[in-house]
Formats: C-alpha cells, structure tokens, sequence
C-alpha cells in the first residue's frame, strides 16, 4: 500500500505522457481525415445537385425554343453552322431571334429583340453573326463542356446539319433556308468528359 501511494505521489512519468500525447494525436489526426471526407463528399454530391438542376432548367429553355419554331421566309428558321445553332421563334408580341453557341468550354444563349417586321429580323440575323460573348440578352447557360454535336433529322435520318444535302437557295436575308427537305427533330449530344448525355427534340413549325 505504501508503494502505490508513493507511485501516486510522483505522477506520470515523461514517457508516460509523451505516449499519451502520441496516442492522442493519432486519434486527432484520424478524426480530421474523417471529419475532411465528410465535408468533400457533402461538397462533391452538392455540386452535382446544383449542376443537375441547372442542366435540366438549360434543357426546359433549349425544348422551349424548339417547341417555339417559327417559320418565316424572312431568314433561315433553324440553321446551325458547327458553333451556333440559329432559330427563330414565336414570341408573346411578335418573334425573335435566339442564338445558341458553343465555344470553348461554354454554351452561351443570346436572344435578340422581340420583333414585329421583316427587316428588324433581319438585322437580329445579322447581329447573331457578330456576337462576340458580352452583348446584352447573351448568358453562359453551361461550362465544363468537352463536346458538343448537333445533328437534323429529316426524310432519311439523323445527318450533319451542314451536310451538302441540306443546302437549299439563299433567302433575302441571307444564308441558306434550310426548308428543302422537311426537317423533323434536332439532336443534341452534350460531353463533359467521359459523361455524354443525348436530347433528341420533335419538331413542330408554326406557319406565319
């Protein structure tokens, strides 16, 4: 009994405490790792929540647009030139022009103004070939882009958009109308990286 008192009254020894100090630096260290998991993968499944609402809001806009397709013999209806997608479509009080481009890692969308007169279409078709990224109306809808591929279906398949086939007479706007065979559905093909993700959208033009 006197030796466990003496023991007692003399403490831990260094030893004793630079072994604890060790065993509980280790549990801190381990607790930190798990702790830092934790928070990267709440990060991680975060940004692709956020990055998955913001691709279906795009998707709505760009089924939007397709489902608005309005012909007019003013200026090509749809046409697509391997970086901008050009249509035009039916607005509340008149028609408008909307451009969707790809460039580099980003899909923009610029939607010109709401228009009521030949020659106002016209001139939006002129601007849409001049956009240079920071026009007003023009948004980065998506970045991360690897890939992007449109493809027409018209009378026998999908086909490149700018294939010879699908060249028809230029209209007084200018460029070609692509109305010579009956144009059906528009595909898009999105990649970013190894993820590839497939829209096709049916067709359905509104006569002037």
């Amino acid at each position: 009994m006197s030796a466990l008192r003496s023991r007692c009254d003399q403490g831990f020894t260094l030893v004793e405490v630079l072994v604890a100090l060790m065993i509980m630096a280790v549990l801190s260290t381990l607790a930190w790792r798990g702790i830092d998991g934790i928070v990267r993968a709440r990060d991680i499944s975060q940004a692709q929540v956020e990055r998955s609402l913001r691709l279906n809001t795009v998707m709505a806009q760009w089924d939007q647009d397709l489902a608005a397709l309005f012909d007019t013999p003013a200026v090509p209806h749809l046409s697509y030139d391997g970086s901008t997608l050009r249509l035009v479509r039916r607005a509340p009080q008149g028609v408008q022009l909307v451009a969707w481009s790809h460039e580099g890692t980003q899909w923009l969308r610029w939607a010109g103004p709401v228009v009521t007169r030949v020659d106002e279409l016209q001139d939006s078709w002129m601007r849409s070939q001049q956009l240079v990224g920071n026009e007003k109306g023009q948004l980065v809808l998506l970045d991360g882009l690897t890939d992007l591929q449109i493809q027409f279906f018209r009378e026998n398949g999908w086909s490149n958009p700018q294939s010879s086939g699908d060249a028809a007479p230029e209209t007084p706007g200018g460029g070609a109308r692509q109305s010579e065979a009956t144009l059906y559905g528009v595909r898009l093909v999105l990649a970013f990286g190894e993820q590839r993700l497939t829209r096709d959208v049916a067709l359905a033009l509104r006569q002037p």
